[in-house]
């Protein structure tokens, strides 16, 4: 399976565990000039900016680990992009990981994972 086949794996199961969840999708696979955003989803009128990692094996450490300081800065600034574009500057933002595996079956889903949103302004 391809690095790209696993991504597209990870997010269908990320986006089924979010919505079974509560969560309104309202984007996937969102590109700005600063990244990309994996899912965009309300829950309970936040906005929530999710990334998702999935690992097959064990090997390179857990899931959530790889969602590190640079990646996080390049979430925000996408976010804070997108927020732009859509007007949304009134909204609550929040920032969450899912992670999935390499246990079968392994889902965990780490909301506001690097910080509460109150502190990005636009």
């Amino acid at each position: 399976m391809s690095t790209k086949e696993v991504g597209a794996l990870g997010e269908k199961i990320a986006v089924a565990h979010l919505k079974k969840s509560g969560y309104k999708i309202l984007e996937k696979n969102f590109v700005t000039h600063f990244g990309e955003i994996d899912i965009i989803a309300n829950d309970n009128k936040i906005i929530v900016f999710v990334e998702v990692k999935l690992r097959r094996t064990a090997e390179f450490g857990p899931p959530a680990e790889a969602v590190d300081k640079r990646k996080q800065a390049k979430i925000i600034r996408a976010a804070l992009g997108y927020v732009k574009l859509k007007n949304m500057r009134e909204n609550i933002l929040r920032f969450d990981v899912l992670a999935i595996g390499p246990e079968p079956d392994k889902i965990e889903l780490i909301k506001d994972a690097f910080g509460a949103s109150s502190r990005y302004t636009i």
